[in-house]
């Protein structure tokens, strides 16, 4: 197992107050990671409490084995935020889940283990998946996709304003020379993205863009958040901490639309159970402290929100 050193945990007290943990509650860490916030998780819970941790990394469950498997509260799936109702229910067996975390994005040891293929900081293969045992590489995708779909990837995962020429010449390029290592790639952006912009990388945007469209990540991320709430106790929390605008978009909508109920019935005396609201929305948006930001400069993009199930038979 490859290890990156210098993980640290995002908003990790901030995400442990909006679970309001419970010494004998069921908990979901639907991002394992590298266990920081499960392993904080599971210090705050009793003897009848429990933990599950999924993660799509099989690097990410082994060390979930090797650092809390021996604790007999906590048990580990390699499993993402797609399978979550199928993984999830035979471990509850019968339980409800009485708070879920969600810790989206790409973890420090996937972005700092070059042969991932997440980051341009250091020359790697072109890889950027989540789950390495399944799916093509970025480099296999980049060689098939074609420039229509390309460009619309690139714009509406990425928010890339030089979305088409960005896409025309990495077309053009794989001609004669494939796409097969980051900071090739990284180079080729850069050299037709413009005049740089702000602090961030010219190839930021397109790496962001790719690793999403290739993982799926957010329609998985839609599922998984449908399947959590249908889990979740009443007075179970849903906290989650999203990274950049397109999944805190998926999760501010989500809640708020659980939190509405069915629009259809409003205003109405008598709304029957299934339109009523499902979530009660907690607190406000949550951000990083500057001293965070200046301790761990990747959470400065960093955002929690939290809801909480409502009464069961409300929405039964």
């Amino acid at each position: 197992m490859t290890r990156a050193p210098g993980h640290q945990p995002v908003l990790l007290q901030e995400a442990l107050e909006g679970l309001s943990l419970r010494n004998d509650g069921w908990y979901l860490d639907a991002t394992y990671g590298r266990g920081g916030h499960s392993a904080e998780i599971l210090a705050r819970l009793g003897s009848q409490g429990r933990l599950l941790a999924l993660d799509k990394d099989a690097e990410a469950v082994a060390d979930a084995g090797e650092r809390l498997g021996h604790d007999l509260r906590f048990a580990a799936r390699h499993a993402g935020f797609e399978d979550l109702a199928a993984v999830v229910v035979p471990w509850l067996g019968g339980h409800r889940l009485a708070g879920v975390l969600f810790d989206l994005g790409v973890s420090s040891p996937q972005l700092d283990v070059p042969q991932r293929g997440f980051s341009f900081a250091h020359d790697g293969p072109l890889d950027m998946r989540m789950n390495t045992s399944s799916g093509p590489t970025a480099a296999e995708w980049l060689a098939g996709v074609s420039q229509s779909e390309l460009t619309d990837t690139l714009f509406r995962f990425g928010e890339e304003p030089r979305a088409r020429q960005i896409a025309a010449a990495i077309v053009r390029t794989r001609v004669t020379e494939p796409l097969t290592s980051t900071r090739q790639l990284a180079s080729l952006v850069a050299a037709h993205a413009g005049r740089p912009t702000g602090r961030i990388h010219p190839a930021t945007r397109t790496f962001q863009a790719i690793r999403i469209a290739l993982n799926d990540e957010l329609r998985a991320l839609e599922r998984g958040l449908a399947a959590s709430l249908a889990l979740l106790a009443a007075g179970g929390r849903l906290a989650v901490i999203s990274f950049h605008s397109l999944e805190d978009r998926i999760v501010k909508r989500f809640m708020a639309r659980e939190a509405r109920g069915d629009e259809a019935y409003a205003g109405l005396p008598n709304i029957p159970p299934h339109a009523r609201p499902r979530l009660n929305l907690v607190g406000k948006l949550v951000r990083p402290t500057p001293t965070e930001i200046e301790r761990n400069p990747r959470a400065r993009s960093a955002r929690l929100r939290v809801a909480e199930r409502t009464p069961l038979e409300q929405a039964a």
